[in-house]
């Protein structure tokens, strides 16, 4: 690396390298996130071989220019005495403003999280999620976990021997966890999970108990995947997605993927329901807003970079769930759906409402399941997740205790692998963090109810006026990038702290209405 003296440097110019570093390491994650794209979407079978050794070589790139010596003497330069590393403080030498101090604190963390890997293990870890994102696909194909254990094994392994390098100390669980939801303590997080489980049982008990039948317009049909397709593109189009920087293709999982340049988005398509791909593309859609939201003149620096999972996935679930669910959204698309799928002719607006917000905890899939049961999903996945990660759970016991799991939760066991624990990609690369989905329908209806505040949402949806809503999430989210921690932008976007309080309001007010509670 560098071979010049850089115990003397002046702060201004640190800050000035410190950002050129951050840059190129921006462009090689990207190119590395191009790279996955095109794995999970379009690369022949028979390239994984050579894809691992791309990521590998980009990954070990990337880590080396983070973990380089100069790195650590520019950020010196930047700290003041007494500053408190990776909490959040946004304190700093004199002279750097407050965009700046959080473009260091972050750079900061990137840095102690990675200096003492070795380079060789994120070489090896690269290639081997590589490896494993294919070995998924083939074993879930197959139905057999078994051909998928052997590569589970091993990366949780090397995922293992990274906390361990990250802090020998630490629990590797709680390191992990740092990955995908950083500030935001998994005790805060408990105490929302305790909460939405002592409340969603009861009431989901109660719908099935007492709940009127709820009517099931789009059963019984066959729905083929061009038109499917086709009435995607058209929903994409009135909600406003950018196709300049932008696309629609089909992935096993669905998935998003890009920058405030290129967020690209996937779906997929079950012949027996519409809905599914619907609510999926809606879905994906509000991830790309928050990438194209970002500040595009902040490209390549933490201020243009989204801050965690679990506010990707607030932006996720307000568009699935608080406008895709809305009964103003089905006034508006119900017409297009008819265009595409004119058997359906006679469906109303009040049945296309119930439809597609129906319960239904026999559902085996996370991402085909109901707003309600959902979390329940999420919840037996962190369980799982934290048990294995800790050593708790043998591999070969996996399949089991899922299938125990969601027995005990939703009264319903899964009769393959394919739809149990291999139902979903996200083993093939990582673990711990899953709470972000659950923590993002919590924070989606926080940041539901504080924009309601501002906006006549439902009529604004009903007339197709998408663009205030999107305006308002750059405003309060997306222009802030990783300016500040994750609690410190809730309330700044909000008012208050991350509560269940508005989630919980809601979907009692909804569904006690629907079901006739």
């Amino acid at each position: 690396m560098a071979t010049v003296d850089e115990t003397a440097i002046d702060p201004s110019d640190a800050y000035d390298r410190l950002l050129e570093r951050s840059e190129k390491l921006t462009n090689l994650r990207m190119a590395s996130m191009a790279l996955g794209w095109d794995q999970r979407v379009m690369m022949p079978e028979g390239g994984t071989p050579a894809r691992a050794g791309q990521l590998s070589t980009l990954s070990s790139l990337g880590h080396e220019l983070l973990t380089a010596d100069e790195v650590a003497t520019w950020l010196e330069a930047l700290e003041s005495d007494g500053v408190t590393r990776d909490t959040g403080n946004a304190e700093s030498a004199d002279g750097l403003t407050d965009e700046q101090a959080a473009v260091v604190r972050e750079l900061r963390r990137e840095h102690d999280r990675a200096v003492d890997v070795p380079a060789d293990l994120i070489e090896r870890l690269t290639a081997h999620q590589a490896e494993t994102q294919q070995v998924w696909q083939e074993a879930k194909a197959a139905d057999d976990f078994e051909r998928f254990a052997p590569a589970l094994e091993e990366l949780i392994a090397l995922h293992r021997e990274r906390a361990a390098a990250i802090d020998p100390a630490e629990n590797p669980y709680r390191v992990l966890y740092e990955d995908s939801l950083p500030y935001l303590p998994l005790e805060t997080v408990e105490r929302i999970f305790d909460e939405l489980r002592e409340h969603l049982v009861p009431l989901i008990d109660e719908i099935q108990d007492r709940g009127r039948e709820l009517p099931t317009p789009f059963a019984g049909h066959t729905y083929d995947e061009e038109t499917q397709m086709a009435l995607s593109e058209a929903v994409l189009d009135v909600l406003g997605y950018d196709r300049t920087h932008g696309r629609l293709d089909t992935a096993p999982h669905p998935f998003m993927s890009g920058n405030q340049f290129d967020a690209r988005i996937t779906t997929r398509f079950r012949e027996d329901d519409p809905l599914d791909a619907l609510t999926a593309t809606i879905h994906e859609f509000g991830h790309a807003t928050y990438q194209l939201g970002l500040p595009k003149d902040q490209y390549g620096t933490p201020l243009g970079s989204s801050l965690s999972s679990g506010v990707h996935e607030s932006q996720s679930r307000f568009w699935e769930n608080h406008v895709g669910r809305t009964r103003a959204f089905w006034e508006l698309i119900l017409p297009t759906v008819k265009e595409h799928f004119p058997h359906l002719e006679d469906v109303t607006v009040d049945e296309a409402y119930a439809a597609v917000n129906r319960i239904y905890p026999d559902n085996l899939i996370r991402v085909e399941a109901d707003e309600l049961t959902y979390h329940l999903h999420v919840i037996l996945r962190c369980e799982i997740d934290r048990a294995f990660v800790e050593g708790d759970l043998d591999i070969v016991d996996i399949p089991e205790v899922w299938n125990d799991k969601m027995d005990d939760y939703l009264g319903v066991r899964p009769k393959t692998d394919a739809e149990g624990c291999l139902q979903d990609t996200h083993w093939s690369y990582g673990f711990a963090g899953f709470q972000g989905y659950t923590i993002g329908s919590v924070l989606a209806a926080q940041l539901d109810a504080a924009m309601r505040e501002d906006l006549e949402v439902d009529a604004l949806v009903r007339e197709g006026e998408f663009d205030p809503l999107r305006e308002w999430m750059t405003e309060h989210v997306h222009r802030h990038g990783q300016r500040y921690p994750t609690e410190e932008l809730i309330e700044v976007a909000t008012g208050e702290p991350l509560t269940a309080e508005y989630f919980l309001e809601y979907v009692d007010e909804k569904f006690r209405a629907l079901y006739g509670l």
